[in-house]
């Protein structure tokens, strides 16, 4: 190999896999610098340069600068030359890889199912594959090699040669992306997805402010006749998906997280120092509020950062009597939610 087809391989590699030049110029200065040692029987102080213009190889040892060519190594250097720069490409691809995965954790990728190993789901995502585990995995769905699936992108790492990326179909960011995609107002930053909470499978609540009085952020995110939130739940296989208004009322706020339950809330009785709020509702509505084991107000609970109880006001005047206190008036001040914007895995 002469000079010029020395300068068309780095060339070549640097096309087809997207490396940096100059990192495969140091590379391949390593591999030659191990090659010529081991030709020479040479100590570590020798150095290989590559001129990056004319492909001129030289070896400076002991303060000596002179040029090799690469037929004067030998096949058994040629061998250490060979396997040191495809190791030295392999680390090169690895580290591309990872930095470009690394930028994108949280965000949502699309790849086709491959295979199975073991309990992992394998999707190969075009340049490399992704693994999906049993416990990133909604329980029912099933898929099939072959199949599109969405995800989020979890966790990213360096596994030997190797990057290895974990991805999520129960994160709460997973619906917080595809509400991205389909509502362009939430996109462009009109409408703010203020916290997500879900029990992946069955059921989602999400709380939205818009940030323009004449767009209904709601209705933005439903869409006509449900066309975008219609999308969201097809992808999600099913799981219902509940979009209340943000509010810094603490009263409205629980109210909202409760729906779609039509509730009638008497009064909201906050502890601030527990972050915890005794919701009063008619004794008809009290199972309505709690929902199905508990669900609705374990989300909405989730929702509002704060710890919610139902209670009828029956239930909620015998426990004050119990205590010895008389029942509270509700003149007391709702304390505002926190600002935070947390997503639930």
């Amino acid at each position: 190999m002469n000079k010029d087809d020395l300068l068309r391989m780095i060339d070549v590699i640097h096309r087809d896999k997207d490396i940096p030049k100059e990192v495969i110029f140091l590379g391949l200065e390593e591999a030659l610098a191990q090659g010529v040692r081991k030709r020479l029987g040479a100590g570590e102080e020798l150095v290989v340069k590559i001129d990056r213009k004319t492909g001129e190889i030289t070896v400076e040892d002991d303060e000596q600068e002179y040029e090799v060519e690469l037929a004067e190594l030998g096949r058994i250097a040629a061998q250490a030359i060979k396997q040191v720069l495809f190791q030295k490409l392999r680390e090169a691809e690895r580290d591309k890889l990872f930095e470009e995965f690394e930028a994108r954790v949280g965000q949502l990728i699309n790849g086709t199912v491959q295979r199975f190993e073991g309990d992992e789901l394998v999707i190969n995502l075009g340049k490399c594959e992704a693994y999906l585990p049993k416990e990133e995995r909604v329980r029912g769905e099933t898929f099939q090699p072959g199949d599109r699936i969405r995800a989020i992108v979890l966790e990213v790492r360096k596994d030997g040669p190797r990057v290895r990326i974990i991805v999520s179909r129960t994160h709460a960011d997973l619906v917080r992306r595809l509400f991205e995609l389909e509502v362009p107002e939430i996109a462009d930053g009109i409408i703010e997805i203020k916290r997500v909470v879900r029990e992946p499978g069955y059921r989602t609540k999400m709380a939205v402010i818009s940030q323009d009085p004449k767009i209904d952020c709601i209705g933005a995110c439903v869409g006509v006749r449900g066309s975008r939130i219609k999308a969201v739940i097809d992808e999600l296989r099913g799981e219902r998906i509940d979009i209340s208004r943000w509010s810094d009322s603490l009263e409205t706020l629980i109210m909202n997280g409760l729906k779609p339950a039509m509730i009638h809330i008497d009064n909201v009785y906050p502890d601030v120092e527990s972050r915890s709020a005794i919701v009063i509702v008619d004794e008809d509505q009290q199972s309505l509020a709690i929902g199905k084991k508990g669900q609705n107000v374990r989300l909405a609970s989730r929702l509002c950062g704060w710890d919610i109880e139902i209670k009828t006001r029956a239930e909620f005047e015998a426990e004050s009597l119990g205590r010895g206190e008389s029942g509270a008036d509700g003149d007391e001040a709702p304390a505002a939610p926190p600002e935070d914007d947390e997503s639930a895995a």
